[in-house]
C-alpha cells in the first residue's frame, strides 16, 4: 500500500507523527485539559498546520474571539460544562503562546499581606525595611495623591499592612489606626493615592446606676461603666461637685449613654446622654441638648448650662494645704496667709486652666517657682506654681481655653515637695477657690427654650422608664 505514495509523503507523515508524538510527552497535563491540539496534514501541498482548539470544559466566555454554539438536542447525558463550547480557527499558535492568551482571564492574581504591629521607637523606614521595601519606595508612597502623606504620622498600637503582587512589587499599603478607621493607600496609573476609610459604628442606648460604698470608680466598674465613661461623667458635675472632697457614702447615679457595635461585637462607649447625681440627698441632673446652631453641651432641666465659666478645680488631687490666711509657713516657721490651695500631686501631672483667659504671666516668679497667671473677664485671675515646666505654647500675651493644659506639677521655688498652689481672686484681693460661687456659663436662649423643654420632656420620660422602681420621678422642676 505505502508504494502508492510519493516518497516525501510518506517522509512528512513520519514527520508529523514525531511532533504529535513529541507535543503528547512534553505538555503539561493542565494543558491538555484546557486545550487540543492537532497536526492537519494536506499531502497534495505536502504541508502541515499545527490546530489548537479549546475543549468543551473552558467557558466560551473566555476564550477571547470564540465562536458559541447553542447545544444540540440529545438523549445522552452530557457534562454540565458542555452546554456552551468554544470553537478556535485554526492557527500556528504555539502550545505556550495559547496558554498565555486563554488562562490570565480564569482569576486575577493573587496579593499576598504582610501585617505589623507598630512598636515604640518603630520609624516608617524601619517598617518598610521590615517589610522588604527601601526608602525610595517608601519615598513614592508617601508622596502619593491624596492623603498618602498622613501616612508618616505613627503611633504605638497601630497596625501597618503591606500588599504585593505575584511579582514582589507592592501595590499597597493599609495602616489600622483604630477599629473604625484605617488610612489606605493603591497603586493605581498615576502612582500612589491615599484616603481616609471610616466604618459608621452600631449605636445602641445602654443605661447604668450604682451607689457609692467606696469610691466613684469602683461603683462605676461594677455597674459596667469604663474608667473613660467615669471621667465623662465627673466632668459633667465636676463644676458643681468636688469629686475628691463632696462625694459621701450612700450618693448614687443614674446614666443613659451609648455602647458602640461593630459586626455584633461591642468595642466601647459613646456620648452620655442624659445622667443624675444624687449627692447628699440632692439631684444634680444633665441633659444633652444640641441647638439650632448645632452646638451641643449640657443643660439641667431647666435650661441652665451644667457647664461654669471656670472649673472648681485645676486637677483632680487631694487637697494637701486648705486656704488659711493665718496659716504658719512650712519652710519660713512664720504666720504668713495661704492665700490659695496646694493640691498635691505625682510629678508630670497636668496643670489645666480653669476658664478662658489671657496669658498675663508665664516664667519664673520668685518662691513661687514656674508660674502661670491668667486674667479672665470681670476682674478675675487665677495664679498657678511650682510647676515642672510648661506647656507648650505657653508665654505672655498668649490665649487659653478651658481645659487647656498649662503646665505640669513639680516642686519648684520655695517648696518641701511636688504640688500645685493654686490662686482664684477677685478685684485683686484672695478668695477660697473651693467655696466661691462660679459664675454659669450662657443659659438656653429664650428663643429656644420651647424646643429644649418638648426634647426635655422625652428625656425624662426615658430616664423614670428605665429607672424602673425609683420611689421618685425626675420631673423639670427636680435637681437643682
Amino acid at each position: 500500500m505505502f508504494k502508492t505514495f510519493p516518497k516525501t509523503h510518506i517522509t512528512i507523515a513520519a514527520a508529523a507523527t514525531v511532533v504529535v508524538t513529541t507535543a503528547a510527552l512534553m505538555s503539561p497535563s493542565a494543558d491538555v485539559e484546557a486545550k487540543r491540539m492537532s497536526i492537519a496534514l494536506d499531502l497534495e501541498s505536502g504541508t502541515a498546520t499545527t490546530v489548537v482548539t479549546t475543549l468543551s470544559t473552558v467557558p466560551a466566555s473566555l476564550v477571547p474571539g470564540a465562536k458559541t454554539e447553542a447545544p444540540q438536542a440529545s438523549s445522552t447525558p452530557t457534562d454540565v460544562n458542555s452546554n456552551l463550547t468554544a470553537t478556535v480557527a485554526p492557527s500556528t499558535i504555539r502550545t505556550n503562546e495559547a496558554k498565555e492568551v486563554l488562562l490570565p482571564s480564569l482569576g486575577k492574581p493573587a496579593i499576598n499581606w504582610q501585617s505589623f504591629d507598630v512598636r515604640s521607637g518603630d520609624t516608617l523606614s524601619t517598617l518598610f525595611k521590615r517589610a522588604g521595601f527601601n526608602d525610595g519606595i517608601m519615598l513614592s508612597v508617601i508622596h502619593g495623591a491624596g492623603e498618602a502623606k498622613k501616612l508618616q504620622r505613627l503611633y504605638a498600637g497601630e497596625t501597618i499592612r503591606f500588599a504585593t503582587n505575584s511579582e514582589g512589587i507592592l501595590t499597597g499599603v493599609e495602616l489600622q489606626r483604630s477599629k473604625l478607621e484605617r488610612l489606605s493607600i493603591t497603586l493605581g496609573t498615576d502612582g500612589f493615592t491615599g484616603k481616609k476609610v471610616v466604618r459608621e459604628p452600631e449605636v445602641r442606648t445602654a443605661f447604668a446606676k450604682g451607689t457609692i460604698d467606696g469610691s466613684l470608680y469602683l461603683a462605676a466598674r461594677a455597674a459596667g461603666m469604663g474608667d473613660r465613661l467615669t471621667m465623662e461623667m465627673s466632668g459633667i458635675f465636676g463644676w458643681d461637685i468636688d469629686f475628691v472632697y463632696d462625694v459621701r457614702k450612700g450618693d448614687r447615679f443614674e446614666v443613659i449613654y451609648e455602647e458602640l457595635y461593630l459586626d455584633g461585637e461591642k468595642f466601647g462607649s459613646g456620648r452620655i446622654l442624659s445622667a443624675n447625681f444624687v449627692n447628699r440627698g440632692e439631684d444634680n441632673i444633665a441633659m444633652l441638648y444640641t441647638d439650632a446652631q448645632g452646638d451641643t453641651d449640657y443643660y439641667s432641666p431647666t435650661g441652665r448650662s451644667m457647664r461654669k465659666a471656670f472649673l472648681r478645680v485645676p486637677l483632680n488631687a487631694r487637697v494637701s494645704s486648705s486656704f488659711n490666711l493665718q496659716r504658719r509657713h512650712p519652710v519660713l516657721d512664720v504666720v504668713r496667709p495661704h492665700e490659695g490651695t496646694d493640691y498635691a500631686a505625682p510629678p508630670g501631672t497636668p496643670i489645666k486652666a480653669v476658664g478662658n483667659g489671657r496669658i498675663k504671666f508665664a516664667g519664673w516668679k520668685g518662691g513661687y517657682g514656674r508660674t502661670v497667671v491668667l486674667a479672665h473677664g470681670d476682674n478675675i485671675t487665677t495664679l498657678y506654681a511650682h510647676m515642672s515646666r510648661l506647656g507648650k505654647g505657653i508665654k505672655n500675651g498668649g490665649r487659653v481655653k478651658q481645659g487647656e493644659t498649662i503646665g505640669y506639677v513639680g516642686s519648684s521655688g520655695m517648696v518641701t515637695g511636688p504640688h500645685l498652689h493654686y490662686e482664684f481672686r477677685v478685684n485683686g484681693a484672695p478668695r477660697n477657690s473651693r467655696t466661691v460661687k462660679l459664675p454659669d456659663a450662657k443659659p438656653i436662649p429664650k428663643t429656644e427654650l420651647t424646643r429644649f423643654k418638648q426634647v426635655t420632656q422625652q428625656q425624662l420620660a426615658q430616664f423614670n422608664t428605665l429607672r424602673g422602681n425609683e420611689k421618685q420621678p425626675l420631673t423639670l422642676a427636680s435637681g437643682k
